[in-house]
C-alpha cells in the first residue's frame, strides 16, 4: 500500500486549531474526512500513527485513538495490525463548493441555477446568505474553512464593517479556491477567478448606447434607494458621468413617491416598486411614455416585457454558467459579465 509520509516526505498535516472550541478528536475526524473529500487523501493512503500524531500536535494518545476509532466506525479508515491506519473511503471525485450570496433575489436564483446546471454531476453545492453583513460572512467562513474545494462569494458588504474585515477573510482563502461573483476586488493580495459587473462603466456604456433615444430628454432622474437596499454606489457614479458628459440636468432620488411628472424627463429606475409608481404617475397625466416621459429600468422580467419597459441588465445566466465552467477548468482569470440593453417603447 502507498504511504502518505515516507521518510523523505513531510508528515500529513491536519487542519487543526489548538484553541478552537471544537473537541480535538472531532477536529482530527473532520480534517481527515475533508481531505478525503477534497482528494488530498485517497483510498489506500496511510495515515500517521497514533504516536506520530500525538507527538506532532501535543495530543494525548487517547484523543488520537478516539478519533481513529470514529473514523474506522464511520468507514473512512481501516487498521492493519502491525502496519497502521489506512484511508478506506472510496475516492469521491465530486467537487465540494460553498456558495455565499449577499441575498437571494429572483435574479440571484438565475445565477444559482445556471451555476448548478453548468456543474452538472461533477460537484455538490451548499448555499448560504450573508445579507450584506461582514460579521455574518466571517461566521460562515470560520465554520466552513477547509471543508470545501471552492468558496464562491458575492462580496457585497455594507453592514457590520466595523466588526469584521471581510477583505482579510477573503485573503485567508487560498486564491485558487476562491471565486468572486458579481463584483471584483482588485485590492486583494492575490487575484482569484472573478466574474464581475463593472457597475460604473456598465451603466455609462448602456446610457451612451441609448443616447439616440435620450436626446429628446433634457433632464434625467436616477431613482436609487440607499436605505436598506445596499445597491452599489457605482451605479450613481456611472449615471452622473453620463449626464455631465452629455449636458443633461440630473438628480438622484431615494424614491419615486413624491415625484412630479415634468415633460422632457427620463427616469432610470432600479426598484420594481418605484417603476410601478412612475408608470402610475405617467398614466395620471396626458404625457406619453416614450415621448414626453421616458423610463429605463434595471434588470429584465416578463412583467417589464409585457409593459414595454426598456431595460438595461447584466446576463445573470451567463454569470453563473461562466463561473462554473472556469472553475471546472481551474482558470484564475477575470471576466467581465455581459451587460446589454433591451429596447422597448418606454424610452
Amino acid at each position: 500500500m502507498p504511504t502518505l509520509y515516507p521518510s523523505a516526505q513531510p508528515m500529513y498535516k491536519l487542519q487543526f486549531k489548538p484553541f478552537d472550541k471544537t473537541p480535538k478528536y472531532k477536529q482530527i475526524v473532520q480534517s481527515v474526512i475533508t481531505d478525503i473529500e477534497r482528494g488530498t487523501l485517497r483510498k489506500g493512503d496511510q495515515l500517521p500513527s497514533i504516536s506520530e500524531l500525538s507527538a506532532e500536535y501535543y495530543l494525548a494518545r487517547d484523543t488520537v485513538e478516539k478519533a481513529y476509532r470514529e473514523l474506522r466506525e464511520r468507514g473512512f479508515c481501516t487498521s492493519v495490525q502491525g502496519k497502521g491506519y489506512y484511508v478506506q473511503a472510496p475516492d469521491n471525485n465530486k467537487i465540494k463548493i460553498l456558495l455565499v450570496f449577499n441575498k437571494l433575489s429572483s435574479y440571484k436564483k438565475i445565477v444559482y441555477y445556471a451555476f448548478l446546471q453548468a456543474l452538472g454531476e461533477r460537484a455538490t453545492v451548499d448555499l448560504q446568505i450573508h445579507h450584506y453583513s461582514a460579521s455574518i460572512f466571517q461566521e460562515i467562513m470560520e465554520k466552513n474553512m477547509g471543508k470545501y474545494n471552492y468558496y464562491v462569494v458575492m462580496p457585497h458588504f455594507t453592514q457590520d464593517l466595523d466588526k469584521a474585515d471581510y477583505k482579510s477573510i477573503l485573503n485567508a482563502i487560498p486564491p485558487d479556491e476562491l471565486v468572486l461573483l458579481d463584483k471584483e476586488l482588485p485590492e486583494l493580495k492575490q487575484q482569484p477567478l472573478t466574474v464581475y459587473q463593472d457597475f460604473d462603466k456598465d451603466i455609462f456604456t448602456a446610457l451612451e448606447g441609448t443616447n439616440d433615444l435620450l436626446e429628446k430628454y433634457h433632464r434625467m432622474v436616477l431613482v436609487l434607494p440607499s436605505v436598506g437596499n445596499n445597491y452599489p454606489v457605482e451605479i450613481a457614479w456611472g449615471f452622473r458621468t453620463f449626464c455631465i458628459n452629455y449636458n443633461k440636468e440630473f438628480s438622484v432620488k431615494e424614491s419615486a413617491m413624491n415625484e412630479v411628472m415634468e415633460p422632457g424627463t427620463a427616469y432610470v429606475v432600479v426598484e420594481t416598486t418605484d417603476l410601478a409608481e412612475l408608470i402610475k404617475k405617467v398614466r395620471q397625466t396626458h404625457y406619453l411614455l416614450g415621448r414626453e416621459i421616458g423610463i429605463l429600468s434595471f434588470n429584465s422580467s416578463t412583467l417589464k416585457e409585457l409593459l414595454g419597459i426598456t431595460v438595461i441588465t447584466t446576463d445573470f445566466e451567463a454569470m453563473g454558467r461562466t463561473a462554473a465552467e472556469l472553475l471546472l477548468e481551474k482558470q484564475r482569470v477575470k471576466v467581465k459579465n455581459p451587460f446589454y440593453t433591451i429596447r422597448r417603447g418606454s424610452l
